[in-house]
């Protein structure tokens, strides 16, 4: 299981997800507010996903992503999906 907090919205195909969420690839989620996303793999993580757990920060190294400087905060801007 990949956990991953966001500071960006994200809209993946008909899921949107605004920064602050976690989301996770499995189910059943370990925390009641975490949002699943079904297909999230290393292929299809978007910029400013921070990974919060080993499997994250496997599937994180594994993708186009790897090297990202992530901000220390979220912006207003960056919050809108």
């Amino acid at each position: 299981m990949a956990r991953f907090r966001l500071m960006k919205a994200i809209a993946a195909g008909a899921l949107r997800f605004h920064a602050g969420d976690v989301v996770t690839d499995t189910i059943p989620l370990t925390v009641p507010t975490d949002r699943h996303w079904p297909t999230l793999t290393a292929a299809t993580m978007a910029a400013g996903m921070v990974p919060l757990d080993p499997s994250a920060q496997s599937m994180k190294a594994a993708s186009p992503w790897a090297n990202e400087v992530l901000p220390a905060t979220s912006l207003g801007v960056d919050s809108i999906g």
